[in-house]
């Protein structure tokens, strides 16, 4: 999986896509080095991609997953703030790749995946 998306689009739907596989490594790419997730339902607020991977962790294990809604999506120059499941910050890097800033999932819209 590469570092980063090429538009803010296609962040949401890659964030999707690791929930699904629960790949934390690749997940914890999708951020920046900095970044925070609050995702709350009792997953303390994470800084930074080790935390972020661990709160990912902590998610799968209560049987939730992350589908990608953006409803809308306002871009000044390198930042986005978009609002869908969650409302998001996402910066575009030296490297000209998305990534999440701040991302506050709402736990509500956090779904419960299949009886395995």
């Amino acid at each position: 999986m590469t570092r980063g998306a090429r538009t803010p689009e296609e962040l949401e739907t890659l964030l999707e896509d690791t929930f699904i596989v629960r790949d934390s490594s690749a997940l914890a790419l999708l951020f920046e080095d900095a970044a925070v997730l609050a995702a709350g339902s009792g997953i303390p607020e994470a800084r930074g991609r080790d935390e972020i991977a661990g709160a990912a962790t902590a998610m799968w294990e209560r049987e939730r997953t992350y589908v990608a809604d953006p409803r809308r999506v306002l871009q000044a120059g390198d930042t986005v703030l978009s609002f869908g499941r969650g409302i998001n910050v996402l910066r575009r890097g030296p490297d000209r790749a998305w990534r999440y800033a701040i991302a506050v999932i709402d736990p509500e819209e956090l779904e419960m995946t299949e009886e395995r």
